[in-house]
């Protein structure tokens, strides 16, 4: 575990506040962070967004794994918003009826037709505002926690500390004793080994098995469906990411993957990856 995880960790534990506002994905960098949210003992009122996603399958895991924490006893609320009106605005390979999504590694140029003009900002406005309506009701401090990471800053400028310090003015700006709510980014300069790691413990302190629990998240942008169930690719530059963070782990992900000709086991996803990657570290040579 890094020492900015270890330090985030001892600060958050620290406060009095026990209310946060999560952006759920559906995918293992927020959910991960979800974990951890439970773990230091807060009340998580998680949000997912609907805007008309090609891999929309993710809020149904989003859906799935809130609903199983909270049969564990944990405190967490979840609410999907559905803005896919949006979708015939936006230009993006994420997007239903874009161009396709990239295969091979997760780097600037392979990613860069997945960015959703805006997106983060739209969902930071909506989050905002359910976050500060928390702690005017309770008379409290809230946290907006997001699950970025340091992976994310070369293809996504909205993931980068400069545009949540700018959003986070403007949001200080416009509404009155905004100063209740605070943003919450413990992973904004760690790697996705390092999110998975962190959730990891965070399963291990709860008593969750967490091959239940990452079985319930979706990272994939081209989902592949069988047979009335929808898997996971493993060829994608996201689904990439995930697979070299358990890699790195010497773990088997519990996600299930498939092509165009059907489910595939850990072996073969895991032999494409480490193809992959290997691939791409010989080009940065």
């Amino acid at each position: 575990m890094s020492n900015e995880i270890k330090n985030n960790t001892k600060s958050i534990k620290s406060t009095k506040n026990k209310y946060a506002v999560l952006s759920l994905s559906g995918g293992m960098d927020s959910s991960s962070l979800m974990l951890r949210l439970l773990d230091d003992g807060y009340e998580v009122t998680a949000i997912s967004f609907d805007y008309g996603q090609k891999h929309k399958v993710e809020l149904e895991k989003a859906l799935s794994l809130t609903d199983y924490l909270k049969q564990q006893g944990l405190k967490v609320k979840h609410h999907t918003i559905n803005i896919d009106g949006l979708s015939q605005l936006l230009h993006s390979a994420l997007i239903s009826g874009g161009e396709d999504v990239p295969t091979g590694h997760y780097h600037e140029s392979n990613m860069r037709l997945t960015v959703v003009p805006n997106r983060n900002k739209i969902f930071s406005s909506i989050i905002q505002a359910a976050a500060l309506s928390i702690a005017e009701a309770q008379n409290t401090d809230v946290i907006i926690a997001m699950g970025v990471h340091g992976g994310d800053h070369a293809t996504y400028p909205d993931c980068r500390q400069l545009f949540r310090d700018k959003d986070y003015d403007a949001f200080i700006a416009g509404n009155w004793d905004a100063e209740k709510v605070t943003y919450y980014l413990p992973y904004i300069n760690s790697s996705k080994t390092d999110v998975l790691r962190d959730g990891m413990r965070a399963c291990e302190a709860l008593g969750l098995k967490y091959e239940e629990v990452y079985e319930m998240t979706f990272t994939s942008y081209i989902p592949v469906e069988h047979d009335n169930t929808i898997y996971s690719d493993y060829q994608s530059a996201s689904s990439i990411g995930r697979i070299e963070a358990f890699l790195n782990l010497g773990l088997q992900d519990p996600a299930a993957y498939a092509d165009e000709l059907g489910p595939v086991t850990w072996q073969t996803v895991k032999a494409h990856a480490e193809k992959t990657l290997a691939e791409f570290k010989k080009q940065e040579v």
